[in-house]
């Protein structure tokens, strides 16, 4: 498609139409149009509570989904909130079986009609991974955001309360649709492929490295995004039968580094293998070797970075082509697992077809 109009101005267009429909504080629609939200609660920080083993600290996971809606005031002017507990966990325990259930049900919640726009609570640990897969499997153009918090919801300056309000904002709002899954934490509306965790306790910690923040959220200004909806371009992929998706293994390069990390992930029955690569995505000659040699064996091969931003390409430091990888273009190796997972159940396996699926996304 050719733009016609120069991206500057269409940014600042973007932006002043956002100002001048944002939804100004302090006036409430009426009941029976506010927009229905269903929440799903997984747990995390912003469902903690404190723990006397020392100062700061907390147990994720300790406040149910109602019990966080309630909470912060105002959220019954935004919208019709239907809360559900999907699980209780910090987020370095997220899995699989969390996954589906939480795809599983936003589709019926779309495919039934029963709402109008998603928010999920999440730990921050995982949330940049949870937030892409369901950006690959969830059909619709309706709007799924996901928030979390930096600090537990018993802490004297959670942000936990703010970073709900403002997702409710966002969830509510129909300029939302057709952007895919959005993170929406510390005012910033993050899009899923390129959402990523930057800092262990800060919360000015989720950013966009590649291409910054898809838009911006305050209590004084209402919504602004950078740029109108693309529309629905993104593939979805079927969740496989069980409640489990494919083995695949992260292995992250570092100097005087040795084939046992791949070996060993080999002989655990990995499916797939993602680098987590220096610069470029490359790693030693023994372990590149050891990639190769996995290739061949028919387990797929994707090139990542361990670097915060850039995109890996094909065949400048590694000849791609000839070992059979696949390079992972902008995502991160979390988020490039995560795909190869998906594109494996759908069965895309050869490597040329995985590049196009890599490539297609961005």
């Amino acid at each position: 498609m050719t733009l016609t109009v120069p991206l500057v101005a269409l940014a600042l267009w973007s932006w002043e139409i956002g100002a001048a429909h944002a939804a100004e504080p302090g006036k409430d629609a009426s009941a029976a149009s506010l927009p229905r939200i269903l929440v799903l609660a997984t747990g995390g920080t912003i469902a903690g509570q404190a723990d006397p083993r020392a100062t700061g600290a907390y147990k994720s996971g300790q406040i149910t989904g109602e019990q966080l809606m309630q909470s912060v005031p105002g959220l019954d002017k935004l919208a019709k909130l239907n809360a559900e507990q999907i699980s209780s966990i910090g987020s370095q325990d997220m899995n699989d079986k969390v996954w589906f259930a939480l795809a599983r049900r936003i589709q019926e919640a779309f495919d039934k009609n029963e709402a109008d726009g998603i928010l999920i609570t999440h730990g921050t640990d995982t949330l940049e991974e949870t937030a892409f897969f369901l950006d690959n499997v969830v059909r619709g153009d309706k709007p799924v955001v996901i928030a979390g918090s930096m600090r537990p919801a018993t802490a004297v300056s959670a942000d936990g309360p703010g970073n709900l309000y403002e997702a409710v904002q966002v969830a509510a709002d129909p300029r939302s649709r057709g952007r895919g899954v959005m993170a929406v934490l510390n005012d910033k509306i993050q899009g899923a492929r390129s959402v990523t965790k930057t800092n262990t306790t800060s919360i000015e910690t989720f950013s966009s490295p590649n291409d910054g923040p898809i838009g911006y959220v305050d209590t004084a200004g209402g919504i602004r995004f950078m740029a109108q909806a693309a529309g629905l371009k993104r593939a979805t992929y079927q969740l496989p039968a069980g409640e489990q998706l494919p083995r695949v293994e992260i292995v992250y390069s570092h100097a005087n580094m040795d084939a046992v990390p791949i070996e060993d992930a080999i002989s655990h029955g990995a499916k797939g293998i993602v680098l987590a690569g220096v610069g470029d995505g490359n790693t030693s000659k023994p372990a590149l070797d050891a990639l190769e040699a996995a290739a061949k064996k028919g387990i797929l091969v994707v090139r990542s970075t361990r670097v915060r931003s850039g995109f890996v390409t094909r065949n400048v430091e590694v000849d791609d082509d000839k070992n059979g990888f696949v390079v992972s273009e902008d995502l991160n190796p979390q988020k490039a697992r995560v795909l190869t997972q998906l594109l494996i159940a759908s069965g895309v396996t050869a490597p040329a077809e995985l590049q196009r699926a890599f490539t297609a996304t961005w």
